[in-house]
């Protein structure tokens, strides 16, 4: 803990101690001098100005989980079609040439964006087998309308959710929907008319990926009383054709924000949030025409907006006690303690931001205890001496023999400025159980990150010399060795 805390207030100190030195816009914009009681013309100008830019700025951060999402559905739409019917599957594993934040490359993945304020009540028929999350453009898990089996669910789907992986109907309500609910579903209302729909399928063999696709293929999704008029299921193979769905990290951020909120359901709880866009003239049902200066302005404050939110990312939270998931390790657990980011009264902004940054999707077997058939993510973007991690640099990173994984684990790299998979020229950028590591004679398992192979017989990620990246642990069904921490992953060490 004490290690933990020293960190946390060297990097509080990197972050704050350039402004506290070099006193400049803060000390002069405080120090400003009334004239009678009144600012002068001249600052008050000034001062609009930095309203504007502020407002920006947090408005941008609050929207991080809508803008990541919408940036994955519009870049979606544009290569593959938009509709409740349309099922992308990424069915030969995705890889780098997919722009989209932090993918997993070892899973088989479907990701689909649902609009029920188009299509109204959307069934949506769950294959047996099946792990997935249904989240709504907030990024939030769409909680069940009452217990089923007697708990709220939360998100999940199939194997970790109410169906236990027997496959079910799912029936998804729109925010303001206020007409008979019908038995015979697993019953959820959304709070954003938009719905993602998200996949995940496991392999055994890396060259037999037909059975999750199958799987997969089996879904079915159609408005509320009319499956035998609804549009075809399609699901066009996304594996290979370059698409872009990364969110904007500029001015055009905003235009994107104004398209969210021009399309979606007023919740009475973002109306605070939505006064800080309408200051910036993102209003629902009205157009959004910034002049060019205000434009000029709007484009800085979405450029240090993003900036925020990557130092965000990579520096523990002081409100979060589990920040890092274990006292003498650098990889940061990004949730505090549930999937929406929530305390007893209050929100974990700043989590939420950094999480979203490079994220999207989130449900309780993400963030919660559950053993064996959950999921865990461990990030690190440092290495042991608390350096980042650059490409040009070798280092290694040993696992301890009996990884506690039921299902799988997998590493993998990824660009710190995009938070896509890292270009590295490998077929993917990750390694896992399915790959059959080699292993040493005690059971432990390194793996090396560097430009160059560590030799023949060596499990190796290469990285982009001059190029930062950071590494993402994952473990599927983590066990009870994980959450007793009976089982921990050294740091990235330098390899000299």
């Amino acid at each position: 803990m004490a290690r933990r805390m020293a960190i946390g207030a060297l990097l509080a100190l990197a972050l704050v101690g350039p402004a506290l030195a070099q006193p400049s816009r803060y000390d002069g914009l405080s120090n400003l001098a009334y004239d009678a009681g009144y600012m002068s013309k001249q600052d008050t100008r000034l001062l609009l100005d930095e309203l504007a830019f502020q407002r920006a700025v947090q408005t941008y951060l609050w929207a991080q989980p809508v803008l990541n999402m919408y940036g994955m559905k519009e870049g979606s739409e544009k290569v593959f079609g938009k509709g409740y019917n349309i099922l992308p599957i990424f069915k030969q594993r995705l890889n780098a040439k997919t722009l989209i934040t932090t993918p997993n490359s070892d899973v088989i993945y479907a990701m689909g964006y649902l609009d029920l304020k188009e299509d109204g009540p959307l069934v949506i028929e769950v294959p047996p087998g099946l792990q997935g999350i249904i989240d709504d453009f907030f990024q939030r898990p769409i909680e069940s309308i009452g217990p089923i089996g007697g708990r709220t669910w939360s998100g999940d789907v199939g194997l970790p959710g109410p169906d236990g992986g027997k496959g079910g109907k799912y029936l998804i309500l729109p925010p303001d929907y206020k007409g008979q609910i019908p038995p015979g579903h697993f019953t959820y209302r959304s709070r954003t008319y938009g719905v993602f729909v998200f996949w995940r399928g496991f392999f055994t063999d890396p060259k037999k990926l037909e059975e999750p696709v199958r799987i997969m293929e089996q879904t079915r999704i159609y408005p509320l009383g009319k499956k035998a008029t609804a549009k075809k299921m399609e699901f066009p193979d996304a594996s290979g054709v370059p698409a872009n769905m990364l969110y904007p990290q500029d001015g055009t951020a905003f235009d994107m924000l104004a398209r969210f909120i021009d399309h979606e359901y007023v919740e009475p709880a973002d109306l605070e949030m939505r006064g800080m866009a309408a200051a910036l003239g993102i209003v629902k049902g009205q157009p959004f025409k910034p002049d060019d200066k205000f434009r000029t302005l709007l484009d800085k404050a979405a450029r240090t907006a993003s900036r925020i939110g990557h130092v965000i990312a990579y520096t523990p939270s002081s409100l979060v006690a589990s920040g890092l998931w274990y006292p003498d390790r650098h990889w940061i657990n990004a949730f505090p303690g549930n999937p929406n980011f929530t305390a007893p009264s209050f929100n974990y902004l700043d989590s939420r931001t950094g999480f979203f940054t490079y994220a999207y999707s989130t449900s309780p077997g993400m963030a919660t205890t559950m053993e064996n058939v959950g999921a865990k993510y461990l990030t690190t973007f440092t290495d042991a001496d608390t350096d980042f991690l650059n490409g040009s640099r070798s280092y290694r990173l040993r696992l301890p023999a009996e990884v506690p994984a039921r299902i799988f684990w997998s590493a993998a790299v990824y660009d710190p400025l995009s938070g896509s998979g890292l270009d590295n020229g490998q077929p993917f950028p990750s390694l896992n159980t399915m790959d059959k590591p080699v292993k040493n004679a005690d059971g432990s398992t390194d793996i090396y990150f560097g430009p160059e192979s560590p030799g023949a017989g060596k499990n190796w990620l290469r990285t982009v010399p001059d190029k930062g990246f950071f590494v993402i642990f994952r473990l599927y069904g983590p066990t009870k060795a994980f959450y007793d921490k009976n089982w921990k992953p050294g740091d990235i060490e330098k390899v000299k």
